[in-house]
């Protein structure tokens, strides 16, 4: 298929070369042998206006440089011979060899190095290439770096002379496992590169994220081989996306098409990923559909560069061609689909997802089953998030943290605590995202004993600091026992500058204990930290209400006005077979409008003989300010009152707004789950709010 290249042929490699600020000696290399002839690339030296500017590298002076082979021994006398023989016979090993090499080709990558021991303890075995090559490959497949250190170990001590081959495949070995450091001093040390030996450590540096390094290495490579294969393009669009420099990746497109690769499919799939990382969907499309076979990989790289730019109606459409295209969808597919089904607030799309992953043989497959745990927790199906982590066969950390976060968010907080405790038991580490979830599960359900024993544990037992946001969980613990100084000294005793998330917590906790003076101390801190933030203005400005503070409260309104921050209209939405319904506070604008209100209407005097009186004025974050002037048709009571109508008696409602959740229907929809014995989820925009029974999970501290 014959590609357009109208759009490339004007570029140049001048963003490289500014980018890495090389010398005059590289601008010479590339003026007398252009590294892409017939197609314009030249070096002007005109200022590239991004991060890379301030990146110095090596000259080719000071670079890399092929080394020469070492000189050969001269010929030993006879009687040299003789004594070398008496003093150092290396004795067969055939037998140890030959069953290292079949292990190993059977992938029984343990048993093989178990086996190496008895080489490596009675010394003296004469091991044939064939043998260090069966190591090799165990040592990739464990990744085991210290089993690398062993083999390579052995191999020095036994005075081993890799050919060409061989030499590479130490290097991939030590790339493979993660040895950056050594895999370059194994590079540098090589008699003789090929373009394997070049394309290894270069791909090794993208692995790791040294694009720079990767860069500085790729013109090296060129300017001694002048060529390239695909797999080195791809790999260096890699590198262009890792840095977020189009120009550059737009420039190895050029150069792929002139060497013939440009439909290949690893250069394919890096397009696809370079553009959508570098924020050009439409480009990456243009890839994607120029593909002349679209691959599981090339499906999977459009549908998360959709997903990454937040198009997640087009990447599940997308998700459906491929589906119907019959390309096997893998285990990423899936994963990536529940991801944005979470976005969606679908759990149709979600559970229908959960059937294809079931279906195509990857019901057990770890990272799929986290990702559904995770959604499964975000949108209320606490027990559906326990069965699937339950018949997890393997779970990791972050399989685990995914369901302490899931019941911390829905006020399990005892819950929590349990899990995070079997966790412990069965010997898994946690890390910092696993204490940030059950501090904040013990300051959802208000278990400041425990939460503060295992603050404490953090750095005493496990060796992990605390950061600012575990710090703000303690914070609101604090503030729920009204314990306001003791907040406020953990802040100033913070071992780091306090961060706004701290201050926030602070702030709330004064707005919840009415602490003017408290309140107004981390309001101005917040202030000089977030001045655009709306929602720091307005929880000062419910303090004054609530304090009768009027003409300071005017004060805060006066600053609103003049930053030009307005508090947005707010939404509530509900899904009810399979469609979901918005609604606006005081909106009529639904096919069941009168049904809607009459219901609304008939609920507030069925809750009004339990207690039921509408608060006074509060503003909340988000909030417009006509939204009191309709206190009663709140955008979540109309949700609550679609929803009683058009699902059957008994089964539960989920809401989801954008805005927190007022007071005055915090207390009402507690009430309407008492009279109608509905379970009734609120997901707000700071937490779940399971009502059932006339409560609430987050123990009214909302």
């Amino acid at each position: 298929m014959e590609i357009s290249l109208a759009c490339y042929q004007s570029l140049s490699l001048d963003k490289i070369q500014n980018s890495f600020r090389f010398p005059s000696s590289i601008h010479e290399v590339f003026r007398t042998k252009p590294l892409f002839s017939d197609y314009c690339f030249r070096f002007n030296r005109r200022k590239c206006g991004n991060p890379c500017d301030k990146i110095k590298c090596f000259s080719l002076e000071q670079g890399l440089q092929p080394r020469r082979p070492k000189p050969k021994p001269s010929r030993n006398t006879d009687s040299d011979l003789k004594e070398t023989e008496e003093t150092h016979v290396k004795r067969p090993s055939v037998g140890i060899c030959s069953q290292i090499e079949k292990l190993a080709f059977c992938n029984r990558y343990r048993e093989a190095l178990e086996l190496f021991e008895i080489l490596e303890l009675e010394g003296g075995f004469d091991v044939g290439l064939s043998t260090y090559d069966a190591l090799v490959s165990a040592c990739i497949g464990l990744g085991s770096v210290r089993a690398v250190k062993r083999v390579f170990s052995y191999m020095i001590s036994n005075g081993f002379e890799p050919d060409q081959y061989m030499s590479n495949r130490v290097l991939l070995m030590h790339v493979k496992c993660g040895m950056m450091v050594d895999a370059r001093s194994v590079f540098d040390e090589m008699p003789e590169r090929n373009l394997v030996s070049w394309n290894t450590i270069i791909a090794g540096l993208v692995d790791v994220g040294d694009y720079f390094e990767a860069f500085r290495l790729f013109l090296l490579m060129w300017e001694e081989f002048s060529d390239c294969g695909s797999r080195t393009i791809a790999t260096m669009i890699r590198a262009s996306a890792g840095l977020e420099l189009i120009s550059v990746g737009r420039q190895l497109h050029s150069a792929a098409v002139k060497f013939g690769v440009g439909e290949d499919i690893f250069v394919s799939c890096a397009l696809i990923d370079m553009y959508s990382k570098c924020g050009s969907i439409e480009d990456a499309q243009w890839a994607f559909d120029e593909m002349p076979e679209k691959t599981t990989v090339g499906w999977n790289s459009i549908i998360a560069g959709y997903a990454l730019h937040g198009y997640s109606e087009e990447a599940l459409s997308m998700f459906y061609e491929m589906r119907d295209s019959g390309v096997k969808m893998d285990h990423f597919t899936f994963s990536m689909i529940i991801r944005i089904s979470s976005r969606l607030a679908s759990v149709e799309y979600a559970k229908q997802v959960h059937a294809g992953l079931i279906r195509h043989g990857f019901g057990l497959d770890i990272v799929a089953n986290t990702a559904l745990v995770d959604f499964y927790s975000k949108w209320g199906r606490v027990e559906d998030a326990k069965h699937v982590f339950d018949r997890m066969p393997c779970k990791n950390t972050i399989s685990w943290n995914a369901l302490i976060a899931g019941y911390g968010n829905h006020g399990w907080g005892a819950e929590a605590v349990e899990l995070f405790e079997q966790m412990l038991r069965e010997k898994m580490r946690p890390n910092h995202v696993t204490f940030l979830a059950v501090l904040s599960a013990c300051s959802h359900s208000r278990l400041f004993e425990r939460g503060w024993e295992i603050f404490q544990s953090m750095s005493r037992d496990h060796k992990i600091k605390p950061r600012a946001m575990h710090y703000a969980c303690m914070i609101e613990l604090l503030g729920q026992e009204g314990l306001l100084d003791e907040a406020f000294a953990l802040i100033r005793g913070a071992p780091f500058k306090p961060t706004a998330n701290m201050w926030a917590a602070l702030l709330t906790a004064s707005r919840v204990n009415v602490n003017l003076e408290l309140g107004k101390y981390a309001a101005e801190k917040l202030y000089g930290m977030e001045p655009e933030k709306l929602s720091n203005y307005v929880v000062l400005l419910n303090i004054y209400h609530q304090s009768g503070k009027l003409k300071e409260a005017a004060s805060v309104l006066q600053t609103l006005r003049r930053k030009g921050l307005r508090m947005l209209p707010v939404c509530s939405w509900i899904e009810v077979n399979k469609q979901s319904h918005v609604f606006l506070s005081g909106d009529k604008s639904h096919v069941q409008t009168n049904e809607i209100y009459e219901k609304v209407d008939s609920l507030v005097h069925e809750i009004s003989k339990h207690g039921y009186v509408p608060k006074e004025k509060t503003l909340l974050p988000d909030v417009d300010e006509q939204e009191q002037r309709i206190l009663l048709y709140h955008s979540e009571k109309l949700a609550v009152a679609f929803g009683l109508i058009n699902t059957m008696k008994g089964s539960p409602l989920q809401i989801v707004q954008n805005h927190r959740i007022c007071n005055d229907c915090h207390n009402a929809i507690k009430l309407i789950a008492l009279v109608t014995r509905r379970e009734i989820v609120v997901r707000d925009a700071s937490r779940f709010h399971h009502f059932k029974d006339g409560s609430c999970s987050c123990g009214d501290y909302w």
